[in-house]
């Protein structure tokens, strides 16, 4: 974990806000976390061992204000829990319909993402979520 709640880095990615002790343990869970695209709850929990008197409350709030602040992603698919990823470059997520595991799907090089839309004449893409549902390689196999 870093030593300085000051990080410029970090300064940028909260767009101004002050990054306080509690916003740095969580979203240096999260970045730990990343590849399983944790959960508030198994944030809550990673968080907890290192600062023991944080609250499930506080993560919450803090996972919010990250999220809105542009520093992660909230990830969701139908009626499951809400994931967290710290990637901000283009990608989409794949989920394993057995297993349960979620990894980030990169653009094909020099892909385009809001090509293959047909998006109403005049339109913008500010944002974009893409989520995929199947088998991952492992599950695919057994």
């Amino acid at each position: 974990m870093a030593d300085s709640l000051t990080d410029p880095k970090m300064a940028e990615k909260l767009d101004g806000l002050r990054m306080t002790k509690q916003r740095k343990v969580v979203y240096d869970v999260v970045q730990e976390l990343a590849i399983d695209h944790p959960t508030a709850s198994s944030v809550y929990t990673k968080a907890k061992e290192i600062m023991p008197n944080i609250s499930l409350a506080t993560v919450y709030n803090c996972l919010e204000t990250l999220t809105e602040a542009g520093a992660i992603t909230q990830v969701n698919l139908h009626r499951e829990a809400s994931r967290f990823c710290p990637n901000l470059q283009p990608h989409a997520h794949f989920f394993c319909a057995k297993c349960d595991s979620v990894f980030d799907v990169n653009l094909n090089e020099q892909a385009d993402a809001s090509e293959p839309w047909n998006l109403p004449d005049g339109s913008k893409i500010q944002e974009m979520n893409v989520a995929m549902r199947g088998l991952c390689p492992n599950c695919q196999d057994s």
